[in-house]
């Protein structure tokens, strides 16, 4: 057990002294986590309107124009940018220069059109490539449907009552009506997941993702380490001692386990405290995720050092597996945002179980129970990983 320690002692000063390593495994992690936070979660953005913008020109000016206005204006999906100086033409130009989501147009006569049981067509002004033009217009139809249907049901009671000014009131009781349906669905969150900011729930995919992608990456420095043992016949000597060859990788394994567990330690302090991710809300469960990753992370280094042959060759299997896993387990992007057939694919790589399993406690909420299944894949892979290498290293060193 001395001469492990020793070697993993030897290992982590030998990695520490260079200067790569903070910046591989803090500096890179750090600053990508606040760069994908911002483009994929608007930091800053938590008190910005959400809504899609959507240009609003009345040409109508009637009272029943007034009210789709009103009836649009309380959407939680659409938000009217009016401006009466403007003419179509303005409103097209905003569309095409990306501006604006959409436009629409009120043309002139449509109220009395719905009062004539025959409505007008609403002008909308779309960009059909944009997957949010069906939104738009499922907004705008379902508002126009709305109003057409209010009108209606006050002119029958305006018929019935044989007073006209009853048809105001009656409009208005009708569109109210929409506003408070008989049957309404409600959603209720789980105590156990705090409301979280815009910025947080970034961050809260982006402080993982980047954590684990660069764990890889500062794999260069250690699996390095090896490399040049074997190339100044420092490995070759210490075999001619009394240690044996599992003390040895035992010793590197440990190294490379303490410096990526560390740096995981450290990385989810800052995003705790500083991103406002919520690794510490089940803290046994997050540092077994953390752990097992470390695991796994720790044997692959062992792997490409044990097979590399140079400093260069260390490099490229270790950027490799950096930007594949990372791309395919979701360190980027989350892979709920993608299909089933690439979800699956995705889960191939340890990064996808890391990532499902961090994102059950700050993400969804979930608990302890919801991260054993990713840590026990964790660990077969950091088992397949380290029997690799000590089969390579065997059959190496018996050339």
């Amino acid at each position: 057990m001395i001469r492990i320690l020793d070697i993993a002692q030897k290992d982590l000063l030998q990695i520490l002294r260079d200067r790569k390593t903070l910046m591989f495994l803090l500096i890179m992690p750090i600053a990508f986590t606040l760069f994908f936070s911002i483009a994929f979660g608007g930091a800053g953005q938590s008190n910005s309107d959400a809504r899609l913008p959507v240009g609003f020109l009345d040409q109508d000016q009637s009272a029943l124009s007034g009210e789709l206005g009103k009836v649009l204006a309380g959407s939680t999906v659409i938000r009217l940018d009016q401006n009466a100086q403007r003419v179509p033409a303005d409103l097209d130009k905003l569309v095409a220069d990306e501006k604006q989501a959409a436009a629409m147009i009120i043309p002139a006569g449509y109220g009395q059109s719905i009062l004539d049981g025959t409505p007008l067509k609403l002008i909308v002004i779309t960009d059909p490539s944009k997957p949010t033009t069906s939104t738009v217009e499922n907004e705008i139809l379902i508002a126009s449907q709305r109003l057409t249907s209010a009108a209606r049901i006050a002119q029958i009671a305006a018929q019935t009552t044989q007073d006209p000014t009853a048809f105001v009131s009656a409009l208005a009781d009708a569109l109210a009506a929409w506003q408070n349906p008989p049957i309404r669905l409600d959603q209720t969150a789980s105590v156990a997941v705090k409301v979280q900011s815009t910025n947080a729930m970034s961050a809260a995919h982006s402080s993982p993702g980047m954590m684990l992608q660069f764990a890889i990456a500062g794999l260069i420095t250690a699996a390095t380490v090896i490399v040049a043992e074997r190339k100044s016949r420092s490995l070759q000597r210490l075999l001619t001692t009394a240690t044996s060859r599992v003390h040895i990788l035992v010793g590197h394994y440990l190294a490379m386990f303490a410096l990526i567990f560390s740096q995981f330690v450290v990385l989810m302090l800052f995003g705790k405290l500083f991103l406002g991710v919520d690794y510490l809300r089940l803290p046994a469960a997050t540092l077994l995720v953390a752990a097992a990753a470390a695991a796994c992370i720790s044997a692959l280094g062992l792997l490409i050092g044990v097979f590399s042959k140079s400093e260069e060759q260390t490099i490229v299997l270790v950027m490799i597996p950096m930007f594949v896993l990372s791309g395919l387990g979701g360190a980027w992007m989350p892979l709920e945002y993608t299909g089933a057939a690439f979800q699956t694919i995705g889960h191939a790589s340890p990064i996808a179980w890391a990532m499902d399993g961090f994102q059950n406690i700050v993400i969804r909420g979930l608990g302890f129970n919801s991260v054993l299944i990713p840590a026990a894949v964790l660990m077969g892979y950091a088992l397949l990983f380290f029997a690799l290498a000590v089969w390579r290293f065997w059959s190496a060193e018996e050339k």
